[in-house]
């Protein structure tokens, strides 16, 4: 028995390094994109304030070309790391995996804490690589709603993109009825998908913990502090996670998920 919890918990500790790792070059590639945006504006006649440059330079090309970089490490992640932790990469996904049953309270809050943990590993190492404009110019990418949006417009932004993203996920990664191998492509061009289209609203962070890394970096290293946006990027995210995850379960309950 002692053996076998041993054995259990050092599974544990590799697929929470997984997840870590994970989070971190989804932060590091995805947020960092968006923070180079903001650097490579810097000193130009159409300079404007943090988070309203994205977008009002380069229209939607800017968000297209973040979307993109989120899209290509998601898909490299889960291809490289799906198959030691199965690459959640976001604590609403792991809530909504357990609010279905399909994943343990225990294994759930240990995902988090990796997940936000690589998130904040992944912020502190661009700002490494990239110096201080980064943070000062770049915010390391973080998430804020934009001019014009309230705080409900925000949750609900966060939440549909979301809810998509999950009702992908259970379609071609959790239900064993999918076909084998293109995961990782189709969810990572799902995140691309809806941040081209919902980026100049509140972000589109679809993820607490790639919120909650920037956040935490720009913090100790004095960048811009948005910390009263962060209940956005908990409640928006978490809440449709969870309600794609009972829908879909709702319209396949009476279809069995292997033959």
């Amino acid at each position: 028995m002692h053996s076998g919890v041993n054995d259990r918990m050092a599974g544990l500790s590799k697929r929470c390094i997984a997840e870590l790792a994970g989070t971190a070059l989804l932060v590091y590639f995805g947020a960092g994109a968006a923070a180079v945006t903001l650097m490579l504006a810097r000193g130009t006649d159409t300079q404007t304030p943090f988070n309203i440059g994205i977008g009002a330079l380069g229209g939607l090309a800017d968000w297209l070309a973040i979307g993109m970089a989120f899209a290509i490490v998601i898909a490299g992640a889960i291809y490289s790391l799906g198959r030691i932790s199965g690459a959640h990469l976001n604590p609403a996904v792991t809530i909504a995996l357990w609010a279905t049953k399909r994943f343990s309270a225990g294994d759930s809050m240990a995902y988090i804490i990796a997940q936000l943990a690589g998130a904040a590993a992944g912020s502190l190492l661009f700002a490494a690589s990239a110096g201080m404009d980064a943070v000062t110019v770049g915010g390391l990418g973080a998430t804020a709603p934009f001019p014009g949006i309230g705080y409900g417009q925000a949750i609900l932004a966060e939440a549909i993109g979301t809810f998509v993203l999950m009702l992908v996920i259970m379609g071609i990664a959790v239900d064993k009825r999918a076909p084998q191998g293109f995961a990782g492509l189709i969810i990572g061009l799902t995140v691309g998908g809806m941040i081209i289209t919902t980026g100049n609203i509140a972000g589109a962070s679809l993820n607490t913990a790639r919120t909650f890394g920037p956040y935490l970096i720009d913090s100790v290293l004095g960048g811009p502090s948005l910390w009263q946006y962060f209940p956005i990027y908990i409640i928006g995210p978490i809440a449709g996670a969870v309600l794609a995850a009972f829908f879909y379960d709702f319209l396949n309950k009476d279809e069995p998920e292997s033959g």
